[in-house]
């Protein structure tokens, strides 16, 4: 199995997983944060830093890219579209921080990608274009 592969088995094992925010624990409650970190976990071993506690606004009051900033220590770039198994980065809202995050688990035609949000928990959903043109930056895992 190639790690792209082996990281979209592992974000799909994580569906049904309640939303919890700032967990990381498959099956008891994660927030999208909490996804990636525990794929991770099961695909790399322990976590590359500890994670400071969040609110749910991201820093936006400040302005700081903090979600960003953690991304770019600890994956890669992508250059161009993202691709299966690559993590995602959402901006919600014009002018507002990016704050949610997502696992590709296919490309088009029939996009898709993991996540966790509130009162829906880990789900996988379309990677239809209101999502698509949310995102700001794609990281590969290394």
């Amino acid at each position: 199995m190639t790690r792209p592969e082996q990281i979209i088995t592992c974000a799909r094992a994580w569906i049904g997983t309640p939303y919890h925010h700032q967990a990381a624990t498959r099956g008891a409650g994660a927030d999208c944060l909490g996804l990636v970190r525990g794929v991770w976990r099961e695909v790399y071993g322990a976590e590359p830093e500890a994670t400071p506690a969040y609110s749910m606004d991201w820093s936006e009051p400040q302005g700081e890219e903090r979600l960003w900033a953690a991304a770019l220590r600890h994956l890669a770039p992508r250059k161009g579209a993202a691709m299966p198994g690559d993590v995602i980065l959402f901006r919600m809202r014009a002018g507002s921080v990016a704050k949610h995050l997502g696992i590709v688990t296919s490309s088009a035609p029939n996009a898709r990608f993991v996540h966790a949000y509130a009162r829906h928990g880990v789900v996988e959903s379309p990677l239809s274009a209101p999502w698509a043109r949310r995102i700001v930056a794609a990281f590969e895992f290394p």
